[in-house]
């Protein structure tokens, strides 16, 4: 007996001096995502599948040394949706083009037999992929095979999700200090925005929001009062579409938006070739030639839905990447949107030196201009 418990006193004395990720790794922990689901997860977690590959907007900012170290498949959006950003990673990580890639959800195209082969610790889905997972079972069916989902949101009400969904991954990937401080630099970006608004109280100018205008020819999808419409909120500007959409996505109609006559228009595009090749998209990202954005945003002005609108003929019309409507960047568009709506208030706010900021301290890549452009810009 004194043997059994000499033997058992030295074991627990090792255990003791094991590293911490290494006793995390033998466990389980239970989180709960932004729907409220309990989730029990194997933390840290050292394989995951990406149900977005956007989803690398927030993995690369916990994950900064190494993005795709526990990325062992993605779905196939990233490069498709903003092909500049999609090239600023594989240049510097040209193994990404031989990550396995999935179709998605919603299009019923994902492959599970390729995601337990894969052996992942943990999927991680976008809320707006809720409806097609639960149609078709999909979570149930990844449960009975060992693998966990949990859902992250920076898309449907990012001012509400944000937080907890940063806060959910830094636990999932042992980083929640990393976490914190992203959210930390947020919060201050956002504070420099507001707390001047509440102090000086000026006119909020009427704005006109264009989600991916000459995506399609179609016009005019734009936001109700959330994302993109909750950021000319809080940049100091009145939604056009606030009391039109019910929801955060929908449609204006061109006669509304002549009707309404905006101070402003903000149009959101991306290098959108590999889905609409030779679009009037506006093709705003990392890198983008200004002057060719500035000549396809000025076109789409010439729509009927612009016919005689004040912004127009002002030339108060911008264009912004359409990709901070699905990151947790949103902080700088609203400093930029600021900036066009009220440029004397903030003369001396940098969204530039805001992105910089962004990439130097929590991005892998290098920062390359090109994330909005307006019809008043200089050659």
């Amino acid at each position: 007996m004194q043997l059994l418990h000499l033997v058992l006193g030295a074991a627990l004395t090792l255990v003791s001096f094991l590293p911490a990720s290494t006793k995390a790794a033998e466990g389980k922990i239970t989180v709960t995502d932004v729907l409220g689901r309990q989730v029990e997860v194997k933390a840290p977690v050292n394989k995951v599948i990406l149900g977005e590959g956007r989803q690398i907007y927030f993995v690369a900012a916990l994950d900064t040394d190494a993005p795709f170290k526990r990325v062992v498949g993605w779905r196939d959006d990233f490069e498709k949706a903003d092909l500049d950003g999609y090239r600023d990673y594989l240049a510097k990580y040209p193994q990404i083009a031989t990550l396995p890639k999935f179709g998605g959800s919603k299009e019923g195209t994902f492959d599970i037999e390729q995601a337990v082969a894969l052996a992942p610790d943990v999927m991680i889905m976008n809320v707006e992929a809720k409806t097609a997972t639960d149609d078709s079972k999909l979570i149930e069916k990844l449960a009975k095979l060992g693998i966990p989902v949990v859902f992250v949101d920076f898309r449907d009400k990012p001012f509400e999700n944000t937080e907890p969904s940063m806060r959910l991954i830094g636990k999932l990937f042992g980083k929640e200090a990393r976490s914190e401080e992203f959210i930390a630099f947020r919060k201050e970006q956002i504070d420099r925005v507001t707390e001047r608004l509440a102090k000086a109280n000026p006119a909020k100018p009427l704005v006109m929001m264009e989600r991916a205008a000459g995506y399609t020819d179609d016009c005019c999808m734009s936001f109700g009062n959330e994302n993109f419409g909750k950021m000319v909120e809080v940049a100091g500007g009145t939604n056009l579409a606030a009391k039109i959409i019910p929801g955060t996505f929908g449609v204006v109609n061109p006669e509304q938006v002549i009707a309404s006559n905006p101070d402003q228009v903000i149009v959101t595009g991306s290098n959108w070739e590999l889905f609409v090749p030779g679009g009037a998209w506006v093709g705003v990202g990392s890198g983008a030639n200004a002057a060719e954005a500035r000549n396809k945003l000025a076109a789409l002005m010439k729509r009927p839905a612009y016919t005689g609108v004040k912004a127009v003929g002002n030339k108060q019309v911008h264009a912004i990447w359409h990709q901070f409507y699905n990151s947790p960047y949103q902080f700088v568009a609203i400093q930029q949107m600021a900036k066009w709506l009220h440029p004397e208030l903030f003369k001396d706010l940098d969204p530039d030196q805001t992105m910089h900021s962004l990439h130097e301290r929590f991005l892998p890549v290098a920062y390359k201009p090109g994330y909005w452009v307006s019809l008043t810009d200089k050659e």
